[in-house]
């Protein structure tokens, strides 16, 4: 906090606000894209800030309140933003008074969009990208700075939810570890290992630890068509399907239930050992 109110001004990645959050999403685009350009990890609006004097002014702003058609403000913007980018928000108290910090993720070659529209930053002022190709072409060519693992495939989940999309039991089945005693050192260690991204009271699930361990792949709709698919054919071409199996589960807590399916296919005097190696 301290570091982003020590900047002589509004950078094009970083937004100050006092109260009003009419176009908040479309700010999220804007600084989302504005820091992919200025090749900055995140950007950044604050509530409760002003943006010329950056006096500490305090919000009534909520990150808790209603967003159009009242639905809840975080899944309401989530859920408009194209692609889904991973953003967090931390509600703070700063000599006495009341601010918010939204970090939103660079976008990644790819501009983003909120509500069909993408959006940059030009100066102070928030633009529509369209307006500005050259900008948008330095996104569309920009080296990436993170994986699609490190990219989010659901947003603020209750701790309760995770355990029911997420099979925890079979990661640490898999590293040969005791599940743990308690919900706190389960939701730590899957912190530690990036299959969470913890966000206050919630959890973000990464896109790696869906795609490994989800218990159903399809219940996250940006991975729904990864789920692996074996096919088997008549004769030596593909001209005429025999048999089609889809796996529900991530790729790791499902690899030996598919190993399994693919052996039952063979002929009887066809043996493969374990698919799983030991360490």
């Amino acid at each position: 906090m301290e570091v982003l109110n020590s900047l002589p001004k509004e950078t094009e990645w970083i937004e100050f606000k006092t109260n009003n959050s009419q176009d908040i999403g479309e700010y999220i685009s804007a600084l989302s894209n504005s820091a992919c350009i200025h090749d900055e990890n995140f950007g950044y609006l604050v509530f409760g800030i002003a943006d010329q004097s950056h006096e500490i002014v305090g919000t009534t702003f909520s990150p808790f309140q209603k967003g159009k058609g009242n639905e809840d403000l975080i899944p309401w913007i989530s859920r408009l933003l194209e692609p889904r980018i991973h953003f967090e928000h931390f509600q703070i108290e700063v000599q006495g008074k009341s601010v918010v910090v939204f970090r939103i993720r660079a976008s990644v070659n790819t501009p983003v969009k909120f509500s069909g529209e993408a959006y940059v930053r030009v100066g102070s002022y928030k633009k529509k990208l369209k307006d500005f190709p050259e900008k948008g072409r330095i996104i569309w060519t920009k080296e990436p700075t993170y994986s699609f693992e490190r990219g989010i495939a659901s947003f603020h989940v209750s701790g309760d939810r995770v355990l029911q999309l997420i099979d925890y039991a079979a990661y640490f089945d898999m590293i040969g570890s005791p599940l743990p005693d308690n919900r706190s050192q389960i939701f730590d260690r899957l912190v530690q290992e990036s299959i969470l991204v913890e966000t206050g009271s919630n959890y973000d699930i990464t896109n790696l630890g869906a795609i490994l361990f989800a218990k159903k792949i399809t219940t996250f709709e940006n991975l729904a068509r990864k789920a692996i698919r074996i096919v088997i054919y008549h004769g030596k071409n593909k001209l005429k399907t025999r048999k089609e199996f889809e796996g529900s589960k991530g790729y790791a807590s499902g690899f030996q239930q598919m190993i399994d399916y693919i052996l039952d296919q063979l002929s009887v005097n066809e043996e493969i050992g374990s698919a799983v190696r030991n360490l």
